[in-house]
């Protein structure tokens, strides 16, 4: 019988590498991304395209149902879909950060809520869920990714506890950076919310330092094949580590007091270069990208820079 797998985040990036592996090895794939444009290059390798909002609950539990009806039976789960909420605690709009978290985490939890009921009826299966290493490592303005990628995190330990004793499988692939474009996004919405206040010196030294993993990441290759082995692995490991230091973080963190951790990470984004040289043309275009954002908030007469921080209480 051919394995049926749903894998979130299917457009491009991780997923989209995902999809070109199960598909490679037989399986039916049911491919989730935001809009039937993002599916297309899924699709057309062979893959069922479905449209789903991760922060909808109702949209969710459609998409479950019509892999039920069409399939009978998921036997793999990938939660890979999310995004970076970036910039200090203070500055992110409680709706935008309640909207990391519906995405990053409530999304993936009622996915789990719905396939785990035939799995563990049919007492097989398996939910792999992507995490970052910023479960383990904190940075300054990346509080509320962190925050959704550890409660992921939390929430697959507990979950790998409750289920394996119905034979169903849960299991946290864990990646460091990863070269889907992904640094110079989190340098751009770093300045967005946080550059032009209070928190603006720390946004640059932030902002540059995400430039510069971009040569020290992995490719979306080495952490699909990962999830590949968490989703076929007869034994998979509770937890793939992907990436240079991502293990040494997630052991060294859990020991080290607070204080030493606050202390290193001051020193990494203290370290040469304290923001992208003239020269860095990753830089020039995170920067241009902003200006233009404030350009054409200027030109529309709205308030300038930062456009989403929140507001404090008068």
């Amino acid at each position: 019988m051919t394995p049926v797998a749903l894998v979130t985040g299917a457009s491009a990036g991780i997923g989209a590498v995902v999809v070109r592996l199960l598909l490679e090895r037989g399986w039916t794939v049911y491919a989730v991304a935001r809009s039937a444009a993002r599916l297309e290059a899924a699709t057309s390798r062979g893959a069922r395209g479905i449209v789903v909002d991760l922060g909808d609950e109702r949209s969710l539990e459609v998409a479950v149902r019509r892999v039920l009806a069409e399939a009978s039976r998921i036997d793999v789960l990938v939660n890979n879909a999310g995004y970076g909420e970036q910039g200090a605690v203070e500055d992110v709009p409680a709706a935008a950060a309640r909207r990391q978290l519906e995405v990053n985490v409530l999304g993936a939890a009622r996915l789990a809520q719905l396939v785990l009921p035939g799995m563990r009826e049919r007492g097989r299966g398996r939910i792999v869920n992507v995490t970052s290493v910023v479960a383990d490592l904190h940075l300054p303005l990346g509080g509320w990714y962190g925050a959704s990628k550890a409660a992921l995190g939390a929430l697959t330990d507990s979950l790998r506890q409750e289920a394996r004793p119905y034979g169903v499988r849960v299991v946290d692939v864990r990646p460091g950076p990863v070269s889907t474009g992904w640094q110079e996004r989190e340098a751009e919405a770093v300045r967005w919310v946080s550059a032009g206040g209070g928190y603006s010196g720390v946004a640059d030294r932030v902002a540059a330092r995400a430039l510069e993993r971009g040569s020290a990441s992995s490719t979306p290759e080495r952490v699909a094949r990962a999830v590949l082995a968490a989703a076929t692995s007869p034994r998979p490991r509770d937890r793939y580590f992907v990436g240079r230091g991502v293990r040494l973080a997630h052991s060294a963190l859990r020991l080290l007091p607070a204080a030493a951790g606050d202390a290193l990470v001051r020193a990494y984004l203290a370290g040469p270069p304290a923001r992208p040289g003239p020269g860095d043309a990753a830089g020039r275009r995170a920067g241009d990208k902003v200006a233009e954002r404030r350009a054409g908030a200027e030109a529309a007469g709205r308030a300038t820079f930062p456009l989403r921080r929140a507001a404090p209480i008068r």
